[in-house]
């Protein structure tokens, strides 16, 4: 018998490759209703880290879910012809009417994958409007194509259908249009803070009907979109560095303006928190029969600190207006007893509250004021002060030492005292304290205050507490102060040039 060599290794592999391929097609039908399962468990159970890994999975396997599907001679163009074998038929129906669905999924999810990278977040609305668009001209592609159905008459019984629709659901459709508007013309987006029409918060979501605010209170506020889009729209969180803030106040029409925007000037110079640029500034608002209305304002960099701001501003205007003399008076009225301004400033200063009545009564008598020009120096760094100063008006600036310069570390106002250091233990002061506008300091005798200090126990721990407080706030902001880069070498010289 004559030897007959057998396939080679190579050739059974290719004869097993073709078997593989007619196996696979021979039951596509199946193979194509599994891959639907696989798209679907995986896109809800896989852990993808991000979107586009999901979609181009979801791309790939539409692609391998046509090739099957084409592959066993099912076109998504065309009815399907088995007419011989109904549940055949039926299956294929399916699958064809499947494939213009997973279609339009696909591009649906394409195409919010390339909206969200473009406008983020507030695209969501548009990708949810462009997917039901693309949904409903599969749907009527595969009516036409699969199952043959007169698209025409499909189409205008729809027009009608969708007029009616229209007209009842007219402020719906108002709703999503003017939802369309808003994330195309931007005007707010997502976790920006807005006004509208007086509704203040934090927008939380812009679905299809309508904008949800986070308010101040904590409450959501629903503002259909309709509305949204006609209204006065104020938004705080634009531009990103600068925000305004603003207090008003409202003072008898018998005190002069000049001294009461004087006042409020000064509160303003008061915090360090404000820009430069754009400058703070107070304003007459407007004027009554009775009252006039100041308005003080200025602008922060961080908008959290908004009600941080307002607040200090407010408690730095009743103390600037009490140093000018203004709130003590009612109108029409005259103040009840003569106090001087020194005794009312004793009242003031946290560290005499428990000396007796007749000891702020003689301490009173021996304080003398002393004015300051805008930048004169009050405390020299390193100097011994001769007496502890309190702050009767304006303004004054504490500075300690920073390399080679100097770092403000905070800003005082009228009822408040430098000099504790030297009072305590003749020790030299730390920090340089500077008159940012005209001011009018009292002092107090050093043996007069060590006198009290010996005296009362309530008042040296006071006094032993500002100490320690101001070191430990100079020191951590020392310590958090931002690191200034310097720049050299190559790039320096190219900077030069």
């Amino acid at each position: 018998m004559a030897y007959k060599p057998g396939p080679t290794y190579h050739q059974a592999h290719l004869s097993r490759a073709p078997a593989m391929t007619s196996f696979i097609l021979d039951h596509s039908l199946l193979w194509s209703t599994l891959i639907l399962l696989a798209d679907l468990l995986a896109w809800q159970l896989a852990p993808y880290r991000n979107r586009g890994t999901k979609v181009a999975v979801r791309l790939c396997l539409f692609l391998l879910y046509s090739w099957l599907l084409i592959g066993t001679g099912v076109s998504p163009l065309q009815t399907p012809a088995w007419p011989d074998d109904t549940l055949l038929q039926l299956s294929a129906t399916a699958l064809a009417i499947f494939w213009w669905l997973y279609l339009a999924r696909v591009l649906t999810e394409i195409l919010g994958l390339l909206l969200t990278h473009r406008i983020g977040h507030s695209g969501r609305l548009l990708q949810d409007v462009i997917g039901a668009l693309v949904f409903l001209v599969a749907i009527v592609a595969a009516a036409g194509y699969v199952l043959q159905l007169p698209v025409k008459g499909l189409l205008a019984t729809s027009g009608a259908m969708a007029i009616i629709v229209g007209l009842a659901l007219q402020s719906t459709l108002s709703d999503v249009f003017s939802g369309i508007v808003l994330n195309t013309t931007k005007p707010y987006q997502v976790d920006d803070s807005i006004s509208i029409d007086g509704i203040e918060g934090r927008v939380l979501d812009i679905d299809w009907r309508a904008t949800h605010l986070l308010t101040t209170d904590g409450s959501t506020a629903v503002v259909p979109n309709s509305v949204a889009a006609k209204a006065k729209i104020i938004n705080l969180s634009r531009p990103a560095d600068v925000h305004g803030v603003s207090i008003s106040l409202q003072l008898p029409n018998h005190v002069r303006p000049r001294r009461v925007l004087d006042a409020l000037e000064r509160s303003l110079r008061g915090t360090s928190l404000l820009l430069v640029a754009p400058p703070a500034r107070a304003v007459i608002k407007a004027s009554g029969e009775t009252t006039t209305e100041y308005v003080a304002s200025g602008f922060i960099a961080e908008l959290g600190k908004r009600g941080e701001v307002r607040n200090q501003l407010f408690d730095l205007a009743h103390r600037h207006l009490e140093a000018a003399g203004i709130s003590r008076f009612a109108e029409g009225m005259a103040p009840v007893q003569s106090v001087s301004r020194a005794r009312e400033l004793l009242d003031e200063v946290k560290i005499f509250q428990t000396l007796s009545v007749d000891a702020k009564d003689q301490m009173a008598e021996a304080m003398n004021g002393k004015e300051f020009t805008a930048g004169q120096r009050i405390i020299e760094l390193g100097e011994v002060a001769e007496h502890l100063l309190v702050i009767g008006t304006g303004v004054v600036s504490a500075e300690v030492p920073d390399g080679d310069g100097f770092l403000e570390v905070g800003r005082m106002g009228p009822g408040e005292i430098m000099g504790e250091q030297s009072i305590l233990g003749d020790t030299p002061s730390a920090a340089r304290f500077t008159a940012l506008t005209s001011s009018l300091v009292y002092r107090i005798d050093k043996a007069l205050t060590q006198h009290c200090v010996e005296q009362s126990t309530a008042v040296s721990k006071a006094l032993n507490k500002l100490q320690a407080v101001r070191q430990q706030s100079s020191h951590a902001l020392l310590l958090h102060k931002p690191m200034t880069l310097k720049k050299g070498g190559f790039l320096s010289w190219l900077q030069k040039r």
